[in-house]
């Protein structure tokens, strides 16, 4: 398949992820069908991509996009709850939570259901590309395409290959990827690729150092924003992306390395038990995120 050829994107999750790639991909020309569950995710996903912070309408009024532009790529994005509807789709791009034995029986169905040709990407932000391929038969079909939230706004496409990724596989992802206005780069298939690694050690080391006293969880953000220029503090990263997130993905790397500075702090695993899993408007259900439980101002 060449990426003339790609004119249906599929996406299976309507979350914090999910409806930022089905947006990017609507941007960039594509018919899009976004696959969830629940019909009130996915009514609160076609909100987001019309009128939330990172939206057509917020870009509308930025004059990044026509009015006319923004409707046609509304009406370019349909939706459905059963993943029968992607039996047409050429890329499909599954973005649910980060739960290896959820993501292998999505896959195994979606290999059944697609067509021989269609290429199935996951946005895992640290599962082995290879272990995950075990689900499907298109081994050589199959590739790891990690995206950064939000994905309307963040460039990083990470491209990870399986064992068994094919080179037409790899290619095609990375002209997509280019296609769709973000900057591929290739990263290796281990536990947590590159940028997850590298994400959860300051993550995790930000809440022990909360515990230790050393720093505030409003001190911390804004000393990072401040320091080191991110955009964003772990605090808030972590209200943003989810706790629960955050906690699957240390249980993960810890699993996997067994090296403890990758172990989840117990504060961590604390709030989510609780129910704090993250910014209440983008986590349906959530209790709210660390502002919240602490009652910080933000």
């Amino acid at each position: 398949m060449k990426l003339e050829d790609v004119k249906v994107i599929g996406v299976v999750g309507a979350g914090v992820m999910g409806h930022g790639i089905a947006q990017v991909a609507a941007k960039a020309g594509y018919e899009v069908v976004l696959v969830d569950i629940s019909e009130e995710v996915l009514k609160k996903a076609l909100e987001l991509i019309e009128s939330g912070p990172f939206g057509l309408k917020r870009l509308v009024e930025k004059g990044k996009m026509s009015e006319e532009d923004a409707k046609a790529c509304m009406a370019r994005i349909k939706t459905s709850t059963s993943l029968d509807s992607l039996k047409d789709a050429d890329f499909i791009i599954e973005a649910v939570t980060e739960n290896a034995d959820l993501k292998k029986k999505i896959f195994s169905q979606l290999d059944k259901i697609c067509k021989p040709e269609a290429i199935i990407a996951s946005n895992t932000s640290g599962i082995m590309i290879s272990d995950l391929a075990t689900a499907v038969d298109r081994k050589d079909r199959f590739i790891g395409m990690h995206w950064f939230n939000p994905a309307p706004v963040m460039k990083l496409i990470e491209v990870v290959r399986g064992a068994l990724t094919s080179d037409e596989t790899f290619d095609l992802t990375v002209e997509l990827s280019r296609k769709f206005g973000k900057i591929p780069i290739e990263a290796g298939d281990g536990p947590g690729f590159f940028t997850t690694r590298f994400i959860n050690s300051w993550l995790v080391e930000a809440v022990r150092l909360f515990e230790m006293g050393i720093g505030g969880i409003r001190e911390i953000d804004e000393m990072c924003r401040l320091a080191f220029g991110f955009p964003m503090g772990p605090f808030e990263l972590m209200d943003l992306i989810g706790l629960d997130t955050a906690l699957h993905i240390a249980e993960y790397l810890y699993e996997e390395t067994k090296e403890k500075h990758y172990a989840p702090p117990n504060t961590l695993k604390k709030l989510v038990l609780s129910g704090y899993i993250g910014d209440k408007k983008l986590k349906p259900g959530s209790r709210g995120g660390w502002y919240d439980f602490y009652g910080i101002k933000k």
